[in-house]
């Protein structure tokens, strides 16, 4: 095995998110540029963080799970967070809608919520989360370094830009 770039692992930037949550749609310019920066130099994982203030947020979790096994994660993300407020009124039907609206298999979609098949994960990254301190969404974690963004993401972006700069140049955050 060598020591060349290309044999180092990729920085993994796990985002603790919650698909009701207006502060994750704020966050989702910082995510845009996040991948438009390092493309597949870096690892985004959506990590599931339903608060109980919102109702619809743990189907939301599901929903999206779904659209990861059908392959369009990010798009379905993005466009339900897009419509924060119309979740908040129109609940699970709406997440159904969007993904239809995406293409996805709106049907499996909808049998996905019912029968429950992705809440092990929801649950499991909850579960994660709590664990690890998140107390809010969304909130970043890279090279070990936790960053809350619920309170205002003035400055994260650059500071994760910082860490992650750091784990592709091989030095220790």
């Amino acid at each position: 095995m060598s020591d060349s770039p290309s044999a180092r692992p990729v920085p993994v930037l796990d985002i603790w998110c919650e698909l009701q949550c207006p502060d994750c749609r704020a966050a989702l310019d910082d995510v845009r540029a996040l991948r438009a920066r390092y493309g597949d130099r870096l690892e985004l994982r959506l990590r599931h963080f339903p608060l109980d203030k919102h109702k619809h947020a743990f189907a939301a979790a599901q929903a999206a799970e779904e659209a990861a096994e059908q392959g369009r994660l990010w798009p379905y993300v993005e466009a339900v967070l897009a419509r924060v407020e119309e979740l908040d009124r129109a609940g699970e039907p709406l997440l159904v809608e969007v993904a239809g609206e995406l293409g996805l298999d709106a049907e499996e979609f909808d049998t996905a919520l019912v029968d429950g098949r992705h809440i092990l994960i929801v649950d499991a990254d909850q579960a994660e989360g709590k664990a690890i301190g998140v107390t809010g969404t969304p909130t970043y974690v890279v090279g070990g370094e936790r960053l809350d963004g619920g309170k205002s993401q003035e400055g994260l972006r650059e500071r994760i830009e910082e860490i992650v700069d750091r784990l592709l140049a091989g030095e220790d955050v």
